[in-house]
C-alpha cells in the first residue's frame, strides 16, 4: 500500500466530519473503545494533557507541548483539522508521523477497520494513541476534536484537563445554550483529576463547579490567579514582529513574559496555560521558568504551529488566522482595527452547515471583499456567500478559487493595504504560501 493509497482508505471509506459534516458525527465512543481495545490499549501507556474548549483550544495545546518539548520531555501533540497535510494532526516534538507508519498503522488494521467501520477522526485517534505508545512519549497534548463528552479523545485518563473558552459553534451537535454547550464540553472532567478554566464566564461557571464535585476534580479558575496584560499595544510599528510582551501578575507578584502567539485573544489564552504548568508542577512534571520562557517564545518554531495570526507579507500587510466563529471573528476584527491601513480587504470563505448571518453581520461595511469557496463538500458557494454578504451590506469580487482570490486581492492591493484572509480552516488551509 502507498501512502496514498492510505490515505485515500481513511478519506474515503470513513465518513469524516470536517468534510461532509453531521454525517460523520457519532454520540458514544463505543468505536473508539473498541478500536483503542483492537490495539492493545495504547492510550494508557503514556501520560497525558487534555484540551477541549471552543475558541484557543489549539492555541494551548500548541503552548503546552511547547512548554513541554523545551523541558526535555518527548512530546507527542494530536491536533485537528489539519491544514496541509495529515500528518500535521499527529506530531512527536513537532516533528510529523512520518507516512510510513501511516501506511503501516492502515495495513496492520485495515481488516478490523472494515469490519468496525469507525468514522475518520476516531480512526485519526486510534492511530494517535498508537503511534505515541510505539515511539514511547513521555507526554502526550490530546486536543479535543468537538465538544468533549462523546469525543473520540475523551478515552483517556489525563494528568490535567484543561477546559479554553465556550463559544457559540457547532451548536446542532452541543446544545443551544451556552452552560449546554460548558456541559459536553465539561465532560473530559475526570475524576480526581484536576482541571483548569481558562476564561471565566459567568453563565457556565456553576456548570463546571457541579461536574467538577461530582468527580472529586480539583477545580482552578485560572483568571483568578492569574491577571494577563499586553504591554505593548502599538505593535504594529514593529515591521520585525516575532512575539508579543505581557505582564503577568500570578498570586500578586509581577513578571513579563513574551509569547510568540500574534493574536490579541491569547490574552484569553494564557491564564489557563500558565495555570495548567502550575498544576502540573505540583505533580512533579520539571518545567522550569526558563523552559515556560522558551517554550511560550517559540510555540510556532517547537510545534509547526499554523494559522494563528500568521503574517504572510509586509507591504500591504497579508494576515490570515483560522478564527471562524462569532467571538473568533470579532477578536480577530478588534486586532484589526489596531493596523494602520489605507483599505482593508477580506479574502472570505465559509462553511454551508453553520448560521453565518451574526458573523457577517460583525464584518466592516467598508472593507473590499473577495468571497471564495474550499474544496470541500461542507463549503458555501462563493456565490451564495456573496448574497448572503449583500443583505448586511458588504460588496467585492467572487472567484471561488482560494489561490486566484488571495492573487486577485494581492495584486489589487496598494502598499498601504491590509489584506485578511479567513472566515474557515478550510480557507486558511488553501493558501498557496502558508
Amino acid at each position: 500500500m502507498t501512502y496514498q493509497e492510505a490515505l485515500d482508505f481513511l478519506y474515503a471509506s470513513l465518513p469524516m466530519f470536517q468534510r461532509v459534516g453531521a454525517a460523520a458525527f457519532k454520540k458514544d465512543l463505543s468505536n473508539t473503545l473498541a478500536l483503542c481495545n483492537h490495539l492493545g490499549n495504547p492510550e494508557k501507556k503514556f501520560k497525558t494533557v487534555h484540551v477541549a474548549g471552543t475558541n484557543g483550544k489549539g492555541s494551548s495545546s500548541h503552548s503546552l507541548a511547547a512548554v513541554f518539548q523545551a523541558a526535555g520531555y518527548k512530546t507527542g501533540l494530536y491536533t485537528s483539522p489539519h491544514l496541509k497535510s495529515f500528518t500535521e494532526r499527529i506530531r512527536i516534538n513537532g516533528i510529523e508521523i512520518p507516512e510510513e507508519d501511516v501506511v503501516r498503522f492502515v495495513e496492520a488494521n485495515r481488516a478490523f477497520l472494515l469490519e468496525l467501520k469507525p468514522s475518520f477522526f476516531e480512526m485519526t485517534v486510534g492511530m494517535a494513541f498508537w503511534y505515541f505508545a510505539e515511539e514511547a512519549v513521555d507526554i502526550a497534548i490530546i486536543e479535543v476534536g468537538m465538544g468533549g463528552r462523546l469525543d473520540s479523545t475523551n478515552v483517556i485518563e489525563p494528568e490535567l484537563s484543561l477546559i479554553t473558552n465556550i463559544g457559540w459553534d457547532h451548536m446542532q451537535y452541543l446544545g443551544d445554550t451556552l452552560p449546554k454547550i460548558a456541559a459536553e464540553k465539561a465532560g473530559i472532567i475526570k475524576a480526581d483529576t484536576p482541571v483548569v478554566i481558562s476564561q471565566s464566564q459567568e453563565e457556565c461557571e456553576s456548570v463546571f463547579r457541579q461536574l467538577a464535585k461530582e468527580n472529586s476534580a480539583p477545580l482552578v479558575f485560572a483568571e483568578n490567579h492569574w491577571k494577563v496584560k499586553k504591554i505593548n499595544k502599538d505593535q504594529i510599528k514593529n515591521d520585525n514582529l516575532l512575539s508579543v510582551p505581557y505582564e503577568l501578575v500570578h498570586d500578586l507578584e509581577k513578571s513579563e513574559l513574551e509569547f510568540g502567539l500574534l493574536g490579541d485573544y491569547q490574552v484569553f489564552n494564557l491564564p489557563g496555560i500558565l495555570e495548567s504548568i502550575e498544576q502540573l508542577r505540583k505533580m512533579g512534571w520539571k518545567l522550569s521558568d526558563k523552559a515556560v520562557q522558551e517554550g511560550l517564545l517559540k510555540v510556532s518554531q517547537l510545534t509547526g504551529l499554523k494559522g494563528r495570526w500568521q503574517i504572510l507579507g509586509k507591504n500591504p500587510w497579508v494576515i490570515t488566522d483560522t478564527g471562524h466563529n462569532e467571538p473568533g471573528i470579532k477578536a480577530i476584527l478588534d486586532q484589526l482595527k489596531t493596523y494602520q491601513f489605507d483599505q482593508l480587504w477580506i479574502v472570505l470563505g465559509m462553511v454551508s452547515d453553520k448560521d453565518i448571518s451574526k458573523v457577517l453581520s460583525l464584518m466592516p461595511k467598508n472593507a473590499h471583499y473577495v468571497f471564495c469557496e474550499a474544496k470541500i463538500p461542507r463549503a458555501m458557494p462563493a456565490k451564495e456567500l456573496a448574497e448572503k454578504a449583500s443583505i448586511q451590506g458588504l460588496k467585492g469580487e467572487i472567484i471561488p478559487s482560494i489561490p486566484e482570490a488571495v492573487r486577485f486581492a494581492r495584486k489589487k492591493a496598494q502598499a498601504n493595504d491590509l489584506i485578511f484572509i479567513g472566515g474557515s480552516t478550510f480557507v486558511v488551509a488553501e493558501i498557496e504560501d502558508l
